[in-house]
């Protein structure tokens, strides 16, 4: 789609108008959405959230309105990818709309979830616009019907040219640090090698973690109480240990001073027994 310029396309006010114009213009029947574009639409803004978050280089954007430059600098060319992303270290400037003469960074990857019913859109008018006016580097084309995707890499001609899938039935965009292939018949991502969870997921793991993080927690308490009862039942034998010794070495103090006094008492019966043995004229 185009618009005829009353400016050339220096003029950022135009262009904004135009975005506004355009917003204003749509029929109900295009923002109505299949189910299944929805379910794919939140699969791709769940991902790329999680990247996003680790390189916030990598901006995202929902059915964001793209407004390009033709040929004839008084038009201005108009698409709006289902998602899109774009790489820049600083701020992307868009709002309404992302004006590719105003804005540092431009379209790196822009994805479309094909619709049964009008299959040339993305197939034909919008690779055109994709890879022709605007060159994005990355398109991927995703048919929920059919489950089927493929991906598509500018090459060195300026033609898009479908990117082959790894061992893994995946496919690279080295840029993004990101793979993408078909898992439960969804378009699914895989940054820096790991399967990006979904919401769903994450809760479901965050549970688990919970779930064993209390287990951990009544280990450590057995753990304490088991040793509280260790420490205690040590103190205790300690103490019987030290009674004991104390008790023993009472005994043998005792037994020491029996032992003395029954050895004297000896001694003193056997005196008095020779003593008892002399006759009155021994001496």
């Amino acid at each position: 789609m185009t618009v005829r310029s009353r400016n050339p396309i220096v003029d950022e006010i135009f262009y904004n108008d135009a975005a506004r114009e355009y917003c204003a213009s749509l029929p109900l029947e295009h923002f109505m959405e299949s189910t299944p574009t929805s379910t794919q639409r939140a699969i791709t803004l769940a991902s790329l959230a999680l990247v996003t978050a680790v390189r916030p280089d990598v901006h995202v954007f929902n059915e964001l309105l793209i407004q390009y430059p033709t040929t004839d600098i008084h038009t201005i060319g108009r698409v709006v990818p289902d998602n899109m992303v774009a790489i820049h270290d600083g701020p992307i400037r868009a709002d309404g709309s992302f004006n590719t003469p105003f804005e540092d960074a431009k379209p790196f990857w822009v994805l479309e979830y094909v619709s049964e019913g009008n299959k040339r859109k993305d197939y034909v008018d919008n690779m055109r616009r994709y890879e022709k006016a605007l060159a994005v580097p990355y398109y991927l084309l995703f048919e929920p019907h059919k489950r089927q995707l493929v991906l598509f890499k500018l090459n060195t001609r300026k033609k898009y040219a479908t990117v082959h899938p790894t061992a893994a039935e995946r496919y690279p965009i080295p840029e993004l640090e990101l793979e993408i292939g078909l898992m439960d018949d969804w378009v699914r991502y895989w940054f820096r090698g790991e399967l990006l969870a979904l919401p769903a997921e994450l809760a479901a793991e965050v549970e688990d973690m919970r779930r064993k993080l209390r287990k951990a927690n009544r280990n450590v308490k057995i753990a304490k109480e088991e040793t509280r009862v260790e420490r205690e039942a040590r103190i205790a034998a300690e103490k019987r240990t030290k009674a004991a010794e104390e008790a023993l070495s009472d005994t043998e103090e005792r037994a020491r001073n029996a032992a003395e006094a029954f050895q004297t008492e000896i001694a003193r019966l056997r005196e008095e027994l020779a003593a008892s043995r002399r006759q009155p004229g021994d001496q």
